[in-house]
């Protein structure tokens, strides 16, 4: 098999982060157990204390970028791209709690068993109860496996911030591409800077979420994410 097919059945992980300390170092530990990853790369998005030299030692297979200006979650995401040649991405939130490496490797295998999914989604099943009666648990998510195609085409042309969960499903809905979701036990933080930093976060993300305008988002609420891929 040549490398090109080889990447092709291969999954890179990218975890971008901004000011996450010891919560980004609790995803590191259980990331770092799955073993069906081509790839582990983490991209700090200029954080003001530099944890380049501990994160190297304490995790020497990962790859670690730091960007010297704040770019924002997409910009990212796009500069870790440039460091992996395989077909597949796992994208992760560095602020995760309870996630389950297993769940993880379970993922991967299903990505790379059927490989005509275009988007498998790890559902937070254990998102509080808001955030599931508004499918925030499927929709929100930045836990995903996505065609690498998909994501350099909607990073390099139209996503900014915290819009890539919300234009990667319109255009994964209105391009009816194959999406699929699996359970994760992995849930994020909400509140860790201070009230002041976390009001001016979560309302630029909320931006950022309604840029696709409230008719998409309905039309993403109703039909889209439905569908729970089945394990054999």
């Amino acid at each position: 098999m040549d490398n090109v097919n080889k990447n092709k059945s291969k999954v890179s992980c990218i975890i971008p982060f901004w000011n996450e300390s010891e919560r980004l170092h609790t995803v590191l530990d259980e990331i770092v157990k799955v073993k069906n990853l081509s790839k582990i790369i983490c991209v700090d998005d200029a954080s003001d204390e530099d944890q380049s030299e501990e994160i190297k030692k304490t995790y020497p297979s990962i790859k670690l970028i730091r960007l010297n200006n704040n770019v924002g979650k997409s910009g990212a995401i796009l500069e870790g791209l440039k460091y992996t040649q395989n077909n597949f991405i796992l994208l992760l939130d560095a602020d995760l709690r309870n996630l389950n490496y297993i769940e993880i490797e379970n993922a991967i295998k299903a990505v790379k068993k059927t490989q005509d999914i275009d988007m498998l989604i790890l559902r937070r099943i254990k998102a509080p109860f808001l955030v599931k009666i508004t499918r925030g648990d499927v929709l929100s998510t930045g836990e995903r496996i996505v065609k690498k195609e998909y994501l350099l085409k909607l990073l390099e042309s139209s996503s900014k911030g915290w819009q890539l969960e919300s234009k990667l499903n319109l255009f994964m809905y209105e391009n009816k591409k194959k999406v699929f979701w699996v359970p994760s036990s992995g849930i994020n933080t909400h509140w860790k800077w201070g009230w002041k930093t976390d009001l001016k976060y979560h309302k630029k993300k909320m931006t950022d979420i309604y840029s696709v305008g409230l008719i998409n988002l309905i039309k993403l609420f109703l039909f889209f994410g439905k569908k729970e891929y089945k394990q054999d």
